[in-house]
């Protein structure tokens, strides 16, 4: 992988890399078919079926064979090619082609692998394509020099999907679970469906911008969110690197307006579907900006601001979803069509990889020798 060179349609490589990761994929795939009980999710396995995850398999394993012959005609090289074909023969060995899935005893503790196999396929198929066609940095490459560290993000953070869960929602049990909230809840579930929804958005993200604000204005908090504006490579990964100290308070924040209103299950999935598109989509490496939509539902641009590397720029687009929120508080920035020139944070040092960068806000600050935190600019 050639860090400074983007990959080019044609030549081999991306149907080589994509025969490489559906094989990888599969191998994963199959340790859930095997102990589902510790590698699956409960929550998420109501949403899909074992006959579905059969023919994901199946097609998984025959696509990467595909893309591995495929890379081979185009390049004339086994050098993209091999890999995907060995792993993909792996998968076949383990039982790829003829696992089937069974009841599943219930478990104390589980690790996330199932939906953090999904959701990677899910992103990877909507913003590698969308990358590579429409690409607002047209000299950045997906195999940059940081990809590792935000891929480590995106794993850490699915794989605990159970802790981060329990953890972000003790508060809001423990602050209003005694009031008694069932006929607020019944109302609630009540509202039309589109209401409802708007409803879930609009609130979950007025408490978001708060918790979001909160971590830019306050140095101690700073030194933690500053990690996730750390990249200088805004790409649909970069949304993954955030500190776990950042994860738990925005999350935590968050859940609370989903907990007191008690919205109906299908309100609160298409609530998580749409986030977990959205919060890439924001990021991603697009030069596509929505037309009109843009000032309705936040996009790449508005959010790239936020990730401005120049001071000047700093304090605007806290929002997640809406930009009217910025605009109800002051903080609302988007120049017609003009995007940043850099994205990153001003005058700071940080450590490379995940496990230096989740300690080093704990011994030190990314502007200081220590941790008083003497940040010229104002974020």
């Amino acid at each position: 992988m050639s860090p400074n060179k983007r990959l080019v349609v044609g030549q081999g490589q991306i149907s080589g890399y994509i025969s490489i990761f559906l094989a990888v994929l599969a191998l994963l795939g199959i340790l859930c078919f095997h102990y589902p009980e510790k590698l699956t999710t409960p929550e998420f396995r109501e949403i899909y079926t074992k006959n579905s995850m059969e023919a994901l398999m199946l097609g998984g394993v025959i696509a990467a064979f595909f893309f591995s012959l495929l890379s081979l005609i185009l390049s004339k090289k086994l050098k993209w090619a091999w890999p995907g074909f060995a792993l993909g023969a792996l998968a076949v060995i383990l039982g790829a082609l003829s696992v089937e899935g069974r009841d599943v005893a219930k478990s104390s503790w589980h690790f996330g692998l199932d939906w953090m196999i999904l959701d990677l396929l899910l992103m990877v198929a909507i913003f590698v394509p969308l990358e590579l066609f429409f690409p607002k940095n047209n000299e950045q490459t997906k195999f940059h020099e940081e990809w590792r560290t935000d891929l480590t993000y995106f794993v850490i953070s699915h794989l605990f999907i159970q802790f981060f869960g329990i953890v972000t929602q003790k508060p809001a049990v423990l602050f209003f679970g005694w009031i008694g909230l069932d006929k607020l809840h019944t109302w609630v579930q009540g509202l039309p469906f589109i209401v409802a929804l708007f409803l879930a958005f609009f609130s979950t993200d007025l408490f978001q911008y708060w918790a979001h604000r909160f971590f830019h204005t306050r140095v101690s908090l700073w030194r933690f969110h500053s990690i996730h504006h750390s990249t200088q490579n805004m790409d649909w990964l970069a949304g993954s690197r955030t500190h776990f100290i950042d994860i738990f308070f925005t999350r935590a924040m968050t859940f609370i307006p989903l907990y007191v209103l008690g919205f109906s299950s299908t309100v609160f999935n298409v609530y998580i579907i749409f986030i977990a598109i959205h919060a890439v989509l924001i990021h991603a490496n697009t030069r596509i900006n929505f037309g009109p939509l843009k000032y309705i539902f936040t996009t790449p641009q508005y959010h790239h601001w936020h990730h401005c590397e120049d001071p000047k720029y700093y304090g605007h687009n806290f929002a997640s979803i809406f930009p009217f929120i910025d605009m109800m508080f002051g903080t609302y920035y988007l120049p017609g069509k003009e995007w940043p020139a850099g994205t990153g944070v001003h005058e700071a040092s940080y450590p490379k990889g995940f496990v230096k960068q989740s300690i080093y806000p704990f011994t030190k600050s990314p502007f200081d020798t220590n941790l008083n935190m003497e940040e010229r600019s104002d974020r």
